[in-house]
């Protein structure tokens, strides 16, 4: 494989390679290791791990675990397209999301982990005319935002805090206060952010969990803090959580004593 790069530039090169990494990590059927990427382009490894970096810090790619395989990155699932036949994440978020729709009357979003934040990949609009909507391809902060914090507490792949900078005077910038906030969103699988993206803006959030307990994605209801009031926060509670959990068990995720 090598010799079809010979009289190519060095940047052409780079390209040429990076792009067969992608197609085999695109083509696998499950996450695939660098070692099995690198026989499979016939590269060297140390060639192949760092063309898989650049690949991951742009999203295209993602790792699981500091030495795991690589899969799909959250730039190409955003643009995912579910087939038929195909158990995709977004081809099966499409039930629970439009069922919380119908539920809440407010913006639904799903969302997963990305190298620079959590990153929107499917959405339904609200019915209001005030809402919180157009999310889809934005990135937000992990810390001050629901569906971030649901991620990095259940230990979503690529989930990072990254820096804890105040967005707006409500916002959580403590480490040891942001650490007590994940341990009771892993406590009640349900996390909150009243007006810490942007003020007057609400969300409620819950994991969707793999075979193994750890979140894949987030499911999220948000809107204006004037109608997500404390008591509206607490009568979707449940509601978020029951279709977070449908979507996770159609992914393969059984609770605890349950075959």
């Amino acid at each position: 494989m090598e010799q079809e790069f010979q009289g190519q530039s060095p940047g052409t090169q780079s390209v040429d390679r990076a792009a067969q990494l992608l197609v085999g990590v695109l083509e696998g059927d499950r996450p695939q290791a660098v070692a099995e990427l690198s026989e499979r382009a016939n590269l060297p490894k140390s060639t192949a791990s760092r063309l898989l970096s650049a690949l991951e810090r742009h999203g295209l790619v993602q790792q699981h675990g500091t030495r795991g395989g690589f899969s799909a990155g959250p730039v190409l699932l955003r643009y995912a397209q579910g087939r038929p036949g195909d158990p995709s994440l977004l081809a099966l978020a499409q039930q629970p999301m439009h069922a919380l729709s119908e539920a809440t009357g407010e913006t639904i979003n799903l969302a997963i982990a990305g190298p620079l934040g959590v990153e929107h990949i499917a959405e339904v609009e609200s019915r209001h005319f005030l809402g919180a909507g157009q999310w889809v391809g934005r990135r937000v902060p992990y810390h001050c935002t629901a569906n971030g914090k649901v991620l990095l507490a259940f230990a979503a792949t690529g989930a990072s805090e990254g820096p804890l900078e105040p967005l707006t005077s409500r916002t959580i910038t403590e480490p040891a206060l942001l650490a007590a906030e994940l341990a009771s969103v892993r406590r009640e699988t349900f996390a909150t952010a009243v007006d810490e993206l942007e003020l007057g803006l609400s969300a409620v959030a819950a994991p969707v969990l793999d075979e193994s307990g750890r979140a894949v994605a987030a499911l999220s209801v948000s809107g204006p803090t004037l109608r997500l009031s404390p008591r509206r926060v607490a009568e979707l509670r449940p509601i978020v959580i029951k279709q977070a959990r449908a979507l996770g068990e159609a992914l393969g995720h059984r609770p605890e004593g349950v075959e």
